[in-house]
């Protein structure tokens, strides 16, 4: 063990961090399926603040720090559609008089 902890120049508490973890199972499969089904709903147009939201009004408390790892996590990011360039036609302002006759 410790000539493994020294090759890899990790702390012996950070190598048996995740010999504790390596057995467990994923605390958050439920929300990770939830998430997932939500981003699928909405083809892909929901960021992490309206997937929490959803959530949140289907009752699951989630911060969205987590929902933005999780997505993280599972590859999802929202599309950004590009604006388009709106021209304002017209006059869209009063021309100042020219008093100093430049």
């Amino acid at each position: 063990m410790k000539e493994v902890v020294k090759l890899a120049g990790i702390p012996g508490s950070t190598y048996y961090y995740w010999v504790k973890q390596y057995g467990k199972p994923d605390p958050d499969t439920e929300l990770k399926k939830l998430i997932q089904s939500i981003y699928n709903e909405h083809e892909g147009r929901y960021g992490n603040r309206r997937i929490r939201d959803e959530l949140e009004n289907s009752g699951q408390k989630v911060n969205h720090k987590k929902v933005q790892r999780i997505m993280k996590e599972l590859g999802l990011k929202s599309l950004v559609r590009t604006k388009k360039y709106r021209l304002n036609k017209g006059k869209t302002g009063k021309i100042a008089p020219n008093i100093l006759d430049r």
